[in-house]
């Protein structure tokens, strides 16, 4: 048996409270960054969890998208996501219990958005 332990969630959330907007390429507003998910070993975000839709938080739904699909935009303090609306509504998403974010579900995650996959071993 070996003595060292893999964690089963390599990545952890961090919420931003709904506080950074999302706008896409031509300035529509998207939503808004729900949380970040950052891989605990090296500190790096990897995804982004946007919110969107639904009124006084009542039927909002989650899309994880790879931060990388985002540029920070420092005049007008919000991140501008580089992919269609109709795309990002289209893919992996959740409403009410959010998936275990292991390296099955970043796999997913990248392979809709055809991107490269993070990998979630590496320290």
């Amino acid at each position: 048996m070996s003595t060292e332990t893999i964690p089963t969630q390599i990545l952890i959330q961090s919420n931003v409270a709904h506080s950074v907007k999302i706008e896409s390429r031509d300035g529509d507003t998207v939503g808004s960054v729900y949380s970040f998910m950052v891989h605990k070993g090296t500190g790096k975000v990897t995804h982004a969890v946007l919110s969107l839709g639904g009124f006084l938080g009542m039927g909002r739904s989650f899309y994880p998208i790879p931060f990388g699909l985002l540029t920070f935009d420092p005049v007008r303090d919000l991140y501008v996501v580089t992919i269609d609306r109709r795309l990002l509504e289209g893919g992996p998403s959740w409403a009410n219990n959010a998936p275990i974010f292991d390296q099955a579900y970043a796999d997913r995650v990248a392979s809709y958005y055809g991107v490269g996959s993070e990998n979630l071993s590496a320290a």
